[in-house]
């Protein structure tokens, strides 16, 4: 088997580094927007030691199915147009949530953009946040 890989590697050096390369942006990508966060207990820390500010970016009808106390719903959409929301905590720890950990790291990006130097994703979302039992407002 590893032999075959070694002679599919030499027979195709093109095709091989074609690949690499592929691998080597999207994972600069990826990097760049921001897929580095917090789990829920540095979450949680942040919250209660540093007084973080919680922004979930998920629709309306989501966050009104349970959301982590506290957060401000701001609509992934809509974060643009209400980024002055959140002027008061550009030197506060932000953490950004989303269903499931994807969708934040854009978000974050913005945030770092706008000048928040401390906004951080939570890893997982709010499915890891509910994964390890941690409380929900719901309403």
């Amino acid at each position: 088997m590893i032999d075959q890989l070694f002679e599919f590697i030499q027979n195709h050096p093109l095709l091989v580094g074609a690949f690499v390369a592929v691998l080597a942006a999207w994972l600069a990508y990826e990097f760049q927007r921001g897929n580095h966060g917090v789990d829920s207990g540095q979450a949680t820390a942040l919250i209660n030691r540093e007084d973080a500010a919680v922004v979930d970016i998920r629709d309306a009808n989501d966050f009104k199915a349970g959301h982590i106390a506290g957060a401000r719903n701001i609509p992934q959409s809509k974060l643009d147009d209400r980024m002055s929301e959140l002027d008061k905590f550009k030197e506060k720890p932000v953490i950004v949530v989303c269903k499931h950990g994807q969708a934040s790291g854009m978000a974050v990006a913005k945030l770092a953009k706008a000048g928040f130097t401390r906004a951080v994703k939570l890893k997982g979302g709010m499915a890891q946040w509910q994964a390890d039992n941690l409380p929900v407002v719901r309403k």
